[in-house]
């Protein structure tokens, strides 16, 4: 009687045994399903559309040149002249990440001064695309600079029949008359003391690479010349390009034409924009 009872016991172990081994295997299943799952859902954020960049001192026309730099016209022509246009390439340790020229010319009414960076951002974070990194990067840079977020255009309204006939005058009545031309006496809004248009502040522009900004300031004070310094940064894909044009007149008291300075540096943006993407 004792031997049968042992005898069943152990059949009994052995089928708990085999029960726990299917219960164990099946679980093994289920996990192995779960990280298939997991790495099938994961995707790699897409890499940026530039892999290399341009060369920077070549990437600068000399008619482009000559106009942000006007005294290379007096600069006799022969190897001095070819020097100025040539620029100086900036120390960079990965011409494939980072690269720069900078150019520096003096003439009897001013010295000028240019620098054109590229920058390539690549992320390595495989949940961050180039672009993402990108865009982070030159957003940092524009609050650095402080510049003003756009703000969309209103809608016009109409006028209101009994607008004319109001004690106020209208807004379109006060545009007219602030834009009227003014008296010999009167200065112009662009030229009344230190006041600057509010199209020359510094500001966002949106017709320029994925996103872009200008910055204008001046440094100095009445009794030396004050230098302007323009500078435009913009992005395009996961490439950040800045633009840094000076000029400081040789005259005291003398202040850059602001308009002037931006729109020429505006004018090279677009150039290397054009030719990121051609």
């Amino acid at each position: 009687m004792q031997r049968k009872a042992y005898v069943t016991g152990t059949a009994a172990l052995l089928a708990a045994l085999l029960a726990g081994c299917t219960s164990g295997s099946s679980g093994g299943d289920d996990i192995s399903d779960k990280n298939a799952d997991t790495g099938t859902s994961t995707v790699a954020a897409q890499p940026g559309k530039y892999r290399t960049l341009p060369e920077p001192c070549g990437a600068v026309g000399q008619d482009t040149l000559a106009t942000l730099l006007p005294g290379i016209a007096q600069i006799p022509e022969g190897e001095q002249r070819d020097k100025a246009y040539a620029g100086q390439a900036a120390l960079t340790y990965d011409t494939d990440r980072k690269v720069g020229c900078r150019w520096k010319v003096e003439s009897a009414d001013a010295t000028d001064r240019l620098s054109v960076d590229f920058e390539r951002v690549v992320s390595y974070d495989n949940s961050v695309s180039d672009d993402n990194e990108a865009r982070t990067i030159y957003t940092q840079r524009e609050s650095a600079a402080d510049i003003p977020e756009s703000v969309p255009a209103s809608p016009v309204e109409s006028e209101s029949p009994s607008g004319p006939a109001s004690g106020t005058p209208s807004a379109s009545a006060s545009s007219s008359a602030s834009t009227s031309p003014s008296g010999p006496g009167s200065p112009s809004a662009s030229t009344s003391g230190s006041t600057t248009p509010a199209d020359l502040q510094p500001r966002a522009l949106t017709d320029l690479g994925d996103e872009a900004y200008i910055d204008d300031q001046t440094s100095g004070s009445g009794s030396t010349a004050e230098q302007r310094t323009v500078t435009v940064v913009f992005r395009t894909s996961n490439v950040v390009v800045t633009i840094e044009y000076e000029e400081q007149p040789m005259a005291t008291g003398t202040v850059p034409d602001s308009e002037e300075l931006q729109d020429r540096a505006q004018k090279l943006a677009a150039q290397l924009a054009e030719a990121l993407n051609s």
